[in-house]
């Protein structure tokens, strides 16, 4: 059992659909993190989250590789600590 209430169990279902970006890495990237920090983050981490999935597929893939950075600090440091998240066992 994950421990969420079943209000949180329905909005992390409808952030994983908004994080299918079309882009097998970066749904990878994205849902690396919803697994294994969403559920423990607070809500201003969870805000700039969502902050990050309204942003262009084409940046985030610029950013997650490491060619651009984000302008926003929060989001610069978000898309680090994703990139530095280790994959799923």
């Amino acid at each position: 059992m994950s421990g969420l209430s079943p209000a949180d169990e329905i909005e992390l279902r409808r952030l994983r659909w908004r994080s299918r970006r079309g882009m097998r890495e970066l749904d990878q990237l994205l849902n690396r993190w919803l697994d294994q920090q969403w559920a423990a983050s607070s809500e201003a981490q969870r805000g700039v989250f969502l902050q990050l999935l309204d942003c262009e597929d084409d940046r985030l893939w610029r950013w997650f590789l490491g060619h651009e950075n984000a302008p926003d600090a929060a989001l610069d440091a978000l898309v680090q600590r994703i990139r530095a998240l280790p994959p799923a066992a």
